[in-house]
Order: C-alpha cells, then structure tokens, then sequence
C-alpha cells in the first residue's frame, strides 16, 4: 500500500486501489474457524475495482461477515474544514484553471471584435463555456467531496449519504452492542476502528468544551467514554472474561494538524516527530492495553518492543488457525509476552519505513538489555528544530527535504527514549559493532521482499466517476435509510 508519488492513503471512495484480493487477512482466517467476524468504523483500504459496485476491495470480501461504517477516512474535508485534505488544492488549481481560460476567451474575443486575428467564434464560445464550467465547479467542490467521500454504509448498502456528524458515534455503539447481543453464543471477531482523534474532531454536543485541552481533548474523552461504553455492554451480554479486548493506535498524533497556537492533532509527550516522520519515536510508540480478566494478569507493563503487525499471528493463534507459509509474516505471537511465560519480544529488530523507504532501524540487544535506535533518513523538520514539519500536511519520506545520515544517526534509546543524544565513536565504544549488527539484519530483511503493485499510484488513486459509490442516480448522491438511534 505504498506509491512513487507521495500518496500515503488513498485519495477518494471513488479510486481503483485498495487490499489486494490475494491478501489474507486475520478476519479471513478466523471466518474460517467458524467465526463471527464484524468490522464497525472507518475502513480505509479500497472498494471498487472497475464498477461502482463490484465492491472487490469492501471488508466483507476480505473476510469479515459485517460491516458498519465509513468506507474511506474522516477527514477535514468531510466538515469544510480549513485543515483541508484536497479542497483547498482543488479549489486554487480550479479557479487558476479558471482565470486562464477566462483569459484566453477574452483576449480571442477582443482579437476578433478587433480585427486582429482570424478565427471563428467557436474557440471563444467553447473557452468561455469551459471557464464558467470550472468556476462553478470550484465553488461546488467542496460539497462533492462531503457527498463523495464522507458517507456510512452496512455491509454493501449506502444508509446514509453524506453523514450527520451528531449521529455518527450513537449509531456507532448501537452497532457494537447489535454484533455483541446477535454472537454472544459462539466465537467472534470484533474490530473497531473508530473515526475519533482525527480532523475534523467530530464530538457530540454533550462532550464538547469537557476538556482542559480543547476541541482535541473533548473528542479524546468521548472516545474515553465509548471504550467504557463497549466494556459495559461485554459485561451486559457474560462476555467479559470469555473476551480479549485490545486497545491501539495505529500512529502518534499528528503534529502538523494546527491553526495558529491551536493543536488539532495530539501531542507526544517527550518523544520527537509524530504522524507520518518515518523513524521517529512520536509516531511509533503507540498504546497498547490489553484486557482479558481471568487470564492476563492485571496491572503487568510490558516494556519490550512489539508491533501492530503482531496482532495477525496473536489472533489467529488463538483461534487455533494457521498463519500462512507462503509469505514472509513479519510479525509475532504476542500471547507468551502478555502471559508472562517469555521475558522478551521476539522481535530482535524491527524495521520503521516511511513509504518504501527505510528510514530505521531498532536493534533490542537482549544481553545488554539495551535498545539501539539507527536513523538512515529524517525529514527536515520545519522551522529548524521544531519537532514536525509545520506548513505542510506531513513530513516527506524522501527528496530534498529529507537527509539521509552518513554514518547514520545512532542512538540507545533505554537511556534516550526522546533521540536528543547522538552517539559517535568517540561517546560508544560500541559505535561500530552496533552498526555493522544492525546493517546485517537490514540486508538479510531486504532479501526477503518482493515487488507488488503499487496500489496508492496515480492510477490507483484519481477519483473515477464510474467507481463513485452513490445511494442515488450520480451526481445525486443523498439518502438517510435510518432513524435516530435509541
């Protein structure tokens, strides 16, 4: 899920690019092992291959049984918020585009009604009726996104197009606690990936001004409630010590996401960088809370390194499956950890890519007890010392804001968790160890990858409006298929 242009995510519901179909997924797995499997939230990995309903790359073809939410990523955009994803740019490319053909169809125009050129009235017609196409289109494009891009379906029905905001978190739970109340009997799969902590911040009213820490804390402490809103509803239903709950991030906050002195993207503590810098601890280190009463001990922190990716192998485990033997899996069996049967991750390294470029690498040196951070780029940060890349949407991977570190950048992270001390030769006597260490284990990585299509490239990220999914004849996409919730 990477591009050669820059694109992180995808761009649009209505773009061809998302989870290949020969990827198997954890949900995949456990359906096979006869569970209920149910994904409630935003599901940002693609729908539409070459029809606005063949729906190849929807979470119910990648193994899940049901599906509520969002198919794509809140966004700024989805509220006309200044913070903007796309529109702005739309917008300023549409009225320069305007401006230049407004241009041409006056200058042709007055050349003709002066006799200096010879050309009939059809250049200037068609410049003109292109020009007010243009200016009428920047001026609706910020409503064709909402409608575009900010909807929630059940399954592979629209319900409702574009979404209320003040609906969106009561539907939410209703939904959560449905699946719970529907597969209490049997094994299940419950992810949750909820659209909060993200712009525009969406927060019901009850919440909102709650926080000492602003719109961005209010949306923090509803999310807050609705963790304790699903743990209910698992004590409600006899499922609590019958049930893991997991509780992550997929990233740190995203410093970038400012307006004046207001922080609309978190905060990350003493760590550097956030969302999006590659190899920074800001937008590595993550929570991770585990809750299974009766088996995980209570209270236990864990300080080994683990990984997102560790959740496939640990969940399939559990549900007696299988991972798959014909690729690499890069990630491990959290459970001996979480039980207290094994002292240390298995994970002696692991890699930190911004895009497809390595930016680090951490060497956890279990006989030292030591955590070896090595920085092969960074982005330049903006202005010079901050700690992300302000005025831009997120720190680049690679060009010429980036640097890339001969000898590479070095640091012990055990003493150092927010990378301020540097070490050289003459501060590590084991400067040169490490590095060659760390080195072997890049090379013996990267013997293991294999080339895949870039689904996040200019043709698998422009909008198509052939894949626009609409709950009504295009352009017209609006429906409320709902009521209220309880």
């Amino acid at each position: 899920m990477v591009s050669s242009i820059g694109h992180r995510v995808l761009q649009w519901t209505g773009a061809s690019g998302g989870l290949p179909t020969n990827e198997t997924t954890f949900a995949k797995i456990l359906k096979e092992k006869g569970y209920a499997t149910g994904l409630i939230g935003k599901w940002h990995l693609g729908l539409n291959c070459e029809s606005a309903s063949d729906h190849c790359h929807h979470p119910l073809h990648h193994g899940f049984d049901y599906f509520y939410g969002m198919p794509f990523s809140m966004m700024g955009d989805c509220a006309r918020w200044e913070l903007s994803e796309k529109r702005v740019d739309l917008e300023q490319n549409l009225n320069f585009l305007f401006q230049v053909l407004a241009l041409v169809a006056l200058t042709l125009a007055a050349g003709k009604l002066m006799h200096l050129i010879s050309v009939s009235w059809m250049p200037v017609i068609w410049s003109a009726l292109l020009a007010v196409f243009l200016l009428t289109t920047s001026y609706f494009v910020g409503a064709l996104i909402v409608h575009a891009d900010c909807f929630l379906m059940r399954n592979h029905t629209i319900m409702e197009q574009p979404m209320r905001f003040q609906r969106v978190t009561p539907l939410m739970l209703q939904e959560v606690k449905s699946f719970l109340k529907r597969n209490k009997l049997g094994p299940f799969l419950l992810v949750v990936s909820f659209l909060h902590v993200h712009i525009p911040l969406i927060t019901m009213k009850n919440f909102l001004g709650k926080s000492a820490h602003g719109l961005y804390g209010d949306n923090v402490e509803e999310m807050d409630w609705m963790v304790g809103q699903i743990l209910d509803a698992l004590d409600v239903e006899g499922l609590t010590n019958s049930t893991l709950v997991y509780f992550t991030s997929d990233h740190g906050g995203s410093l970038e996401n400012q307006l004046g002195n207001t922080q609309y993207g978190g905060w990350n503590g003493l760590y550097k960088g956030g969302k999006g810098t590659g190899g920074w601890e800001g937008g590595i280190r993550v929570p991770g809370i585990f809750r299974w009463p009766g088996v995980l001990p209570a209270g236990r922190v864990i300080g080994e390194p683990t990984s997102l990716m560790d959740v496939f192998p640990t969940v399939v485990q559990l549900a007696g499956g299988e991972v798959p033997q014909d690729r690499v899996i890069d990630g491990r069996d959290l459970l001996p950890l979480l039980l207290g049967t094994a002292q240390h991750s298995d994970h002696e390294f692991l890699m930190h890519y911004c895009e497809q470029f390595l930016h680090a690498a951490r060497w956890h040196q279990r006989d030292r007890g030591t955590l070896w951070k090595v920085h092969f780029v960074t982005p330049v940060f903006q202005p010079e010392g901050a700690g992300a890349c302000y005025g831009r949407k997120v720190c680049p991977c690679s060009g010429e804001k980036v640097v890339h570190h001969d000898p590479p950048l070095l640091f012990d992270l055990s003493r150092d968790p927010s990378e301020a001390h540097v070490l050289t030769p003459a501060s590590e006597p084991l400067f040169y160890q490490v590095m060659e260490r760390v080195q072997q284990a890049v090379r013996e990585h990267q013997q293991t990858l294999s080339p895949v299509p870039l689904q996040l490239d200019r043709l698998g990220n422009l909008w198509r409006p052939w894949l626009q999914p609409c709950c009504g004849p295009f352009p017209l996409c609006w429906c409320l298929r709902e009521d209220d919730p309880q």
